[in-house]
């Protein structure tokens, strides 16, 4: 065969199917887009103003309008930006990812005209327009002295006419004839909550016109202006901009307000309970990034994390939550990050260069473990009062980065049931903790007798993040403050008794029984049980959620035994009353009933009373009580 060289062609009709309905999955994006070129047509003619290439009035305003009329089926988009002439809209528009924007930085990169703060990259975006509309008709008129007014208008993007145009003020104007499709699903209210989404943050004022709403207005006030002949006419309102061109996090960290921050939170997030604190990012190295980082109050526990930090490229929405930005633990937080150098892929909408990324990720994490140790250090009273909302964070934090781990380990706090919070190395080698402080106070008042400090560790998350603590700190240990009672092991004979009778009443021929001298004001009986034996249970629970019901079913209780101990504390009264019982054959029966009680509230100290225990332990207490009134 011989050899073949050549240029692979691209064929529109292919193609072109593709960026409608692939490129831009949704639907709401082609206004962004749309939206997001008018802005920087605005940018290329300033800058062309800056190098003097083009001469601007003193008082120029610029502004970006957006008309839907409902009636005629059509929304249009004006700017009055750079303009194109005939041959650029050949070149940009009948020319499929030709960049407007890498040909503008070409042509005028020896006059320094770089691509800051210009948005399009890659050629495409003009052309989701078609994902709702039947035609596309551009009006528009160049900045260049004695240029005319063209138009271009197409029916599907791939076959189109050029002519004149009637257009007379530079800029251009961009007119959609909606389809039915995206008539249905496009409003007035529809368009402000797009506009609201993606370019809340222009940097050009955005003014919408709803015209079907805006001629209702008008009959109805040239109605009452009939009615009410000779009033002072009604003075009209001046119209604002949509969007706030100047967000918080342009400015210098040192010339915001506590207030200005609490304000754009609110507005923003539309959460009226006030941050904790927040971190203001302004960095220009390693890489442009600007933003506000907040710590919401959360009561430490999971919200939704839909829509919590906001990505912008140049004040352009361009997604919520972007993991390979902002780790998983960080969207915890809510905030704003603007980038002008993600490196964006066609549809602005997902990231390239993963190194990059990377980086980019890490600076926000040191920025982020830089805050929590500046405020431990100098407000340790605030960190302190914050701990509560942001303690989850910084555990599930801790758990998910390893550098974040490294940064924050020292600063960790705990807080014990005396409302105290404790770093790691204020804590002994053994950490004793309660999953409840309430349900275990009985264990926790013995602790205290012994000096010992008992934190809690009451979330879901503490199990992984004890033993996390443990594997890399060698000699930390955290133990229940049921595992350990401090009494001193009695010497008494009656222990075999007492362990043929609670076994008998408990139904658990192995359980263990230990006779402790734990004082008379101290509970007849408590659960003990082993940290080891805890955490077994623990994975007990997780595969029993995976059990499979038959043949196949494994056998939870020998992977899995339970091992407590009841101690029974001989100094208590009642446990020399029910020994005295038991020793009487009339009275055998009585000192059982009191023996399953005497159980059953050492289980529900212990918070091992299951429901149906429970219903029976109840039971037999009112049966009890009947018995006792009746005497």
């Amino acid at each position: 065969m011989h050899q073949e060289s050549g240029r692979v062609s691209v064929s529109t009709e292919n193609i072109f199917p593709i960026i409608r309905k692939w490129l831009y999955s949704d639907r709401d994006i082609f206004l962004r887009e749309l939206v997001s070129n008018a802005s920087d047509a605005i940018s290329k003619l300033k800058r062309l103003a800056e190098m003097g290439e083009a001469q601007l009035p003193e008082d120029e305003v610029f502004r970006i309008d957006i008309n839907f009329d409902s009636d005629a089926g059509e929304l249009i988009i004006t700017d009055n930006g750079i303009g194109m002439t005939t041959e650029e809209i050949r070149k940009y528009i009948n020319q499929i990812a030709f960049s407007g924007v890498m040909d503008f930085v070409e042509k005028y990169k020896d006059k320094a005209a770089e691509d800051s703060g210009i948005i399009g990259h890659f050629g495409l975006g003009f052309y989701s327009a078609f994902m709702v509309s039947d035609q596309v008709r551009i009006d528009t008129l160049s900045w260049q002295e004695g240029a005319e007014a063209a138009s271009w208008q197409s029916d599907d993007g791939m076959e189109y006419i050029m002519a004149g145009s009637e257009h007379d003020q530079r800029g251009s104007k961009i007119t959609l004839k909606l389809s039915e499709e995206g008539k249905s699903f496009l409003n007035s209210s529809e368009i402000r909550s797009i506009l609201d989404k993606y370019c809340n943050f222009m940097p050009y004022p955005i003014y919408f016109h709803d015209l079907s709403a805006e001629r209702k207005a008008a009959e109805d006030a040239a109605k009452a202006e009939k009615k009410a002949d000779g009033e002072e006419p009604v003075e009209e309102k001046e119209q604002l901009p949509v969007n706030n061109v100047s967000p918080l996090w342009l400015k210098k960290p040192s010339d915001c307000t506590d207030e200005e921050y609490k304000e754009f939170y609110r507005t923003t997030f539309k959460d009226f309970r006030e941050p904790l604190f927040w971190i203001h990012l302004n960095m220009d190295y390693p890489f442009k990034l600007k933003g506000i980082l907040y710590f919401p109050q959360t009561d430490n526990v999971y919200e939704s994390l839909e829509g919590r930090i906001k990505i912008y490229y140049n004040q352009v929405f361009v997604a919520d939550n972007i993991k390979e930005i902002i780790p998983e633990f960080l969207f915890l937080l809510k905030g704003t990050i603007d980038c002008p150098d993600l490196p964006l892929n066609v549809s602005r909408s997902f990231l390239q260069n993963d190194e990059y990324v990377g980086k980019l990720s890490s600076n926000i994490i040191r920025k982020v473990s830089e805050k929590l140790n500046k405020l431990f250090k100098d407000q340790r009273e605030d960190y302190e009062s914050y701990w509560h909302d942001i303690g989850i964070f910084v555990k599930y934090g801790m758990l998910r980065d390893e550098k974040f781990y490294d940064r924050v380990k020292d600063i960790v706090l705990f807080k014990t049931v005396d409302d105290k919070y404790k770093t790691l190395s204020e804590l002994g080698e053994e950490i004793y903790y309660t999953p409840d402080a309430k349900q275990q106070v009985t264990y926790i008042q013995m602790a205290k007798k012994r000096d010992l400090e008992v934190v809690i560790m009451d979330h879901e998350l503490d199990n992984h993040f004890m033993s996390m603590i443990e594997y890399k700190n060698e000699g930390k240990k955290f133990k229940r403050v049921d595992a350990e009672l401090g009494g001193k092991d009695s010497d008494s004979d009656r222990t075999e008794a007492y362990s043929t009778l609670f076994r008998a009443v408990s139904g658990i021929d192995k359980l263990e029984i230990k006779v402790q001298s734990l004082g008379e004001e101290s509970l007849p009986a408590m659960i003990l049980e082993s940290e080891e034996n805890r955490r077994i249970q623990e994975m007990r629970k997780q595969f029993e959620k995976m059990q499979v019901k038959g043949e196949d079913a494994m056998d939870i209780d020998s992977m899995f035994p339970l091992q407590q101990t009841l101690i029974v504390n001989e100094d208590n009264p009642l446990i020399s009353r029910l020994h005295a019982l038991n020793e009487l054959p009339a009275q055998k029966a009585r000192a059982e009933e009191i023996a399953g009680q005497v159980y059953d509230l050492a289980r529900l100290g212990h918070g091992s009373l299951t429901a149906e225990d429970m219903a029976k332990f109840l039971k037999r207490s009112t049966e009890m009580l009947q018995k006792l009134a009746e005497q």
